[in-house]
């Protein structure tokens, strides 16, 4: 009796304060929606409740200024307009595009949330993004078959085989680790019963989910996730501006920028004042709302400076500021052109930005003038806190790193090649994993971890021991002096190779 009781309280307080929640201009459709899931998903409610969707209609938020908006639509929906953003407003849009449409309650929902979707109000960061890198990270790790055979040095398990002859067992591990981040394919492969509070229900069956990764596959066909980085159902820009989440795909020591960041002067701000901070304003200005940059301000939100004008606008696309790819693939390079990198063949036929012998696939990547610009963008952000000379000097050494890192890395190649040419290692030239055996694993940690160890710490304006000890320029120069006494016999393994690599010119 008291649990019934105690049920009907729940429901109740939902049910008779309209007013305190705005709850008169929720849609009766998305009202329907929260006679149910305020009693079952009350942490999702409470969240939504939480958010600017539960308060502010699209109509609203297209009123205020230009720079201070957080919409771009172009046309929204007449139905949407002038009711507050809630679930059905989100899960039953353009049902007949999703694969993941379902009847329930006398609606058609879909379960998966998508950046198509989100775009019917935010129509130019959707595009911003979809022409991102990270829209494409699906695609770019299991459609190149080198990433895969780095992926398969990684997870596979040949004891495994034996008692996981379907290979489920594998894609769950590939999809509990690199696809967490890069994101899954999404497929409905027909429905499933489920005993609920409600009665027997039916529900899709989608292979791949739960997932939020940058670059995930949705079942109306579009790319990525806008709840990676605005986590759902808040979907709050304080904290995607926050480093935290940032941290979520970026802690390393692949790409290791949050380490970094928490131990430069920026997060050492970050930590001791952001809870003085403001991050609520779209336009976010610099020395008023914040006086330290975080991720978001180096490489996405839109700056202003004291008198209101801007330094730099706001963009989904990252490679905007970036005239680097410093996270090297074997190499640091200049950006690729188009998102989708499985496109790209260096001069030995392979899908790399990168060949081993350092060269780059030119036509593939930005032109010196795009860098440049792109240059110039991050420029104006670090000079909205110091002097040209300190600007200066710091890129100075930034490209000094660039260009020894590489240097170091060409060395340990050139080691490596040795080593392969004598074997018993066997590399991606003769049908081999040029990652799996233990001395390419020495390679690969020089270029993979400790190389972009020592360029994140130079770029993000110094991580302290980052670019020396702590996976550093020690470690590296270790590791490259294990592969040169392994080169000249001293170290060499015996392990047995793998499947290679396909060439494709």
């Amino acid at each position: 009796m008291r649990v019934l009781f105690g049920a009907f309280v729940v429901v109740a307080t939902f049910l008779v304060l309209p007013c305190a929640y705005g709850e008169e201009r929720f849609s009766s459709a998305t009202r329907e929606c929260l006679d149910c899931h305020a009693t079952l998903h009350p942490g999702i409610v409470s969240s939504w409740r939480s958010s600017r969707h539960a308060a502010v209609t699209p109509s609203e938020a297209s009123q205020h200024q230009e720079r201070d908006r957080k919409v771009s639509f172009g046309q929204v929906p007449d139905e949407m307009k002038n009711v507050t953003v809630g679930c059905a407003e989100c899960h039953t849009l353009d049902p007949k595009s999703h694969q993941d449409s379902f009847e329930h309650n006398g609606h058609s929902v879909h379960v998966v949330v998508s950046p198509k979707d989100c775009g019917s109000c935010h129509a130019e960061e959707a595009a911003q993004y979809d022409g991102n890198l990270m829209s494409r990270a699906y695609g770019n790790l299991v459609e190149n078959d080198v990433y895969k055979l780095l992926s398969e040095s990684v997870n596979g398990n040949a004891a495994a085989k034996s008692v996981d002859p379907t290979g489920r067992g594998r894609s769950l591990t590939d999809e509990d680790s690199c696809l967490y981040c890069h994101g899954t394919k999404m497929s409905v492969a027909g429905v499933k019963s489920r005993e609920t509070e409600m009665g027997s229900m039916e529900f899709p069956d989608i292979s791949g989910w739960p997932n939020q990764g940058v670059g995930r596959i949705n079942p109306d066909g579009s790319r990525g996730s806008c709840s990676a980085c605005h986590s759902r159902h808040e979907f709050s820009m304080e904290m995607a501006r926050k480093p935290y989440t940032c941290k979520e795909c970026h802690a390393g020591p692949d790409v290791p920028a949050s380490k970094v960041f928490e131990a430069s002067k920026h997060g050492n701000i970050f930590s001791a004042r952001n809870k003085e901070w403001d991050f609520q304003p779209a336009g976010w200005t610099v020395g008023k709302d914040f006086s330290a940059p975080t991720c978001a301000a180096c490489h996405m939100s839109l700056l202003l400076d004291a008198e209101g004008k801007v330094i730099v606008s706001r963009t989904h696309e990252m490679k905007d500021r970036l005239p680097w790819r410093i996270f090297g693939i074997v190499y640091a390079h200049s950006h690729p052109r188009d998102p989708d990198t499985t496109i790209i063949r260096n001069r030995d036929g392979l899908p790399l930005p990168t060949d081993l012998a350092g060269g780059t696939a030119e036509k593939f990547l930005v032109t010196r003038d795009q860098a440049a610009a792109a240059q110039r963008k991050m420029q104006a952000v670090c000079l909205s806190c110091h002097a040209r000379s300190w600007v200066d000097g710091h890129w100075e050494r930034f490209l000094n790193t660039i260009e020894s890192t590489n240097a170091t890395t060409l060395a340990a190649t050139r080691y490596m090649q040795e080593i392969w040419k004598k074997g018993p290692e066997v590399n991606h030239e003769k049908g081999g994993n040029p990652f799996d055996e233990s001395t390419e694993k020495i390679w690969t940690d020089i270029w993979l971890f400790y190389a972009n160890t020592v360029r994140f710490s130079s770029a993000m304006g110094g991580g302290g021991d980052y670019g020396v000890f702590a996976d550093g320029r020690y470690q590296m120069q270790k590791a490259v002096q294990q592969l040169k006494e392994a080169s000249e016999g001293r170290g060499a393994t015996k392990e047995k190779p793998s499947a290679g690599p396909k060439r494709r010119r």
